[in-house]
């Protein structure tokens, strides 16, 4: 607990047997109350790993749902746990546990409702082994992003993120798509719909066992941002109507 709010971290997990339990062990569980882990189908033993480590929220995918659809499930299990902070980390380790604290402290003490933890901010991201096409491309999409959504962030392809339970509630996360793009569509969900968003320096690791996206899925993931930007900006203009950027009940 944080102020009587409870904290829940999210776990994504897909082939992340030999990084969980090193990613797990560095969860600050003075403040988490409750771990959720979703497993995407995977072809190793995490689902296993993560029984022996004690992780009591356990989502098993019979078939690969993708990124995305991971995503679903795990949020739509933390809004069924009441959770009020809500943070998403990704089991293979390439982002850190011990920036929690910060993020929930932010969100508890309301600064901001969503926090992101950016690699772009000081030198992390090629320090940490980015590749510099992604490093290029990343700050392409995102200056592109940018003028078309007309917000500031450092980057929005960051997979640490944080979220308050008013802006899951709030937002129509069931809509996005099941692929990687699900994280910008949530993006532009919650720009639209008037959250304001926060960000911290994140180092990152690039290695074997980090999970990653090829070249091909990379520049089909690059034009779904610039298609989800335009859908903002039109959306914003009147000319469209998006069912998925309404505001929940």
């Amino acid at each position: 607990m944080y102020k009587n709010k409870k904290v829940i971290v999210v776990l994504p997990a897909y082939n992340a047997a030999l990084t969980l339990e090193k990613t797990y062990r560095e969860i600050p569980f003075d403040l988490v109350d409750e771990v959720i882990l979703c497993d995407d189908a995977s072809k190793d033993n995490t689902v296993s790993k993560a029984k022996e480590i004690g992780i009591k929220h356990i989502i098993s995918h019979e078939k690969n749902k993708g990124y995305g659809g991971n995503q679903k499930s795990l949020y739509n299990k933390a809004i069924e746990l009441k959770g009020d902070i809500v943070i998403m980390l990704h089991p293979d380790y390439q982002y850190t546990p011990l920036l929690i604290p910060s993020m929930v402290n932010i969100i508890g003490e309301d600064l901001f409702p969503v926090v992101m933890g950016s690699r772009i901010l000081g030198k992390g991201a090629l320090k940490g082994g980015m590749p510099v096409y992604k490093y290029i491309a990343n700050r392409f999409l995102t200056m592109t992003q940018n003028l078309l959504i007309n917000y500031k962030l450092s980057e929005y392809h960051t997979g640490y993120r944080a979220f308050s339970g008013k802006v899951l509630r709030s937002i129509n996360f069931n809509a996005n798509s099941d692929d990687f793009v699900f994280d910008n569509e949530m993006l532009s969900q919650i720009i639209y719909n008037g959250f304001d968003i926060g960000e911290v320096t994140c180092p990152t690791k690039y290695f074997e066992e980090a999970s990653s996206i090829n070249f091909s899925r990379s520049m089909k993931y690059g034009l779904g941002v610039l298609r989800v930007s335009v859908q903002h900006l039109f959306s914003k203009l009147g000319i469209l109507k998006l069912k998925r950027l309404q505001k929940q009940d």
